[in-house]
């Protein structure tokens, strides 16, 4: 289907998470706060467990895998957003958005196909712990790491494609900070009934990991149940605690953004997107090294190294 060239050549304007000019300066201070602690965080992490030794095992290999996805998903739309902010404009290229439209699909999907990773490999070394280091080998880890990357992948090319077939004539202004899927559909003069088709389909594939995070902790609570030691159902539960904590958090915003009305858009639902795009990747270093003695350990090594030198 041919787009409209009028679009093609100018692109998209993003009105922001409000529209109102007062709020958007707020938003752009705290973003501008969240996104250096983002990085910073999440770059420590990994660095922590690539100079560690003892981090070398499939848990931390694969936080550091979704902190590096974390890292690149806060990247994908904020420094966007302060560029325009700084700049006074709100103007997207058309081959910008469906580019940021592309990377937004595919970083969601591999976070979440890396956190059902990571709830797999808590299941396998607490209900199967005399085979786990058998079953999770460094092949297995890799390959599982891999696959979530082709299935973001194939997951965001064909939404992408499909929107960049569509005409966009007339409304031009994007209701949002980025351009997302819904919102581009939306300002389309062509029939989307296909689209919306795929976006359902998407949303099912997006649903997979969370049914397979929640089949690995009903298996790692029949096993903890059965475990007479109260002290080994403690160590179990703060093994798994961090992760339960980043996965309720990703989800909890993700139901918030997409379970709504598409036609409404409130302050709340701004806070939301906030929420998912910026403060959940911040938070989740924090998280899993706050309560984690092998994980705050490193990075005092790590620290130590750096001052030393």
């Amino acid at each position: 289907m041919r787009r409209d060239n009028q679009s093609f050549a100018l692109g998209f304007i993003l009105l922001g998470l409000t529209g109102q000019q007062q709020q958007e300066n707020f938003f752009f201070i705290l973003f501008l706060f969240i996104y250096p602690i983002t990085l910073i965080g999440n770059l420590l992490i990994i660095l922590a467990i690539h100079s560690d030794i003892h981090l070398h095992n499939p848990m931390y290999f694969f936080l550091a895998n979704l902190s590096f996805v974390d890292i690149l998903f806060s990247s994908v739309t904020i420094p966007k957003m302060l560029a325009n902010h700084v700049l006074g404009s709100k103007a997207i290229s058309f081959g910008g958005c469906l580019t940021q439209m592309y990377f937004m699909i595919d970083m969601s999907n591999t976070d979440s196909y890396i956190l059902a990773v990571m709830a797999y490999d808590r299941a396998v070394a607490i209900s199967r712990p005399l085979r786990y280091t058998t079953i999770m080998s460094p092949r297995t880890c890799v390959l599982l790491v891999v696959g979530s990357w082709v299935v973001g992948n194939a997951n965001a090319l064909p939404h992408t494609l499909l929107t960049a077939s569509l005409s966009f004539c007339g409304n031009q202004e994007v209701a949002n900070f980025y351009c997302d899927t819904a919102s581009l559909l939306k300002l389309s003069c062509s029939d989307i009934h296909f689209n919306v088709k795929m976006m359902y389909l998407g949303v099912g594939i997006f649903s997979v990991p969370l049914l397979c995070i929640i089949i690995s902790y009903i298996r790692v609570f029949s096993t903890v149940l059965r475990v007479p030691s109260t002290k080994g159902v403690l160590k179990a539960f703060s093994t798994c605690g961090s992760h339960l904590t980043v996965v309720s958090l990703y989800y909890g915003t993700v139901m918030g953004m997409y379970f709504r009305p598409l036609t409404s858009y409130s302050l709340k639902d701004a806070v939301i997107t906030v929420m998912y795009i910026a403060v959940t990747p911040m938070l989740n270093p924090f998280i899993y090294s706050l309560r984690n003695r092998d994980m705050k350990a490193a990075l005092g090594k790590l620290f130590s190294k750096r001052l030393s030198s």
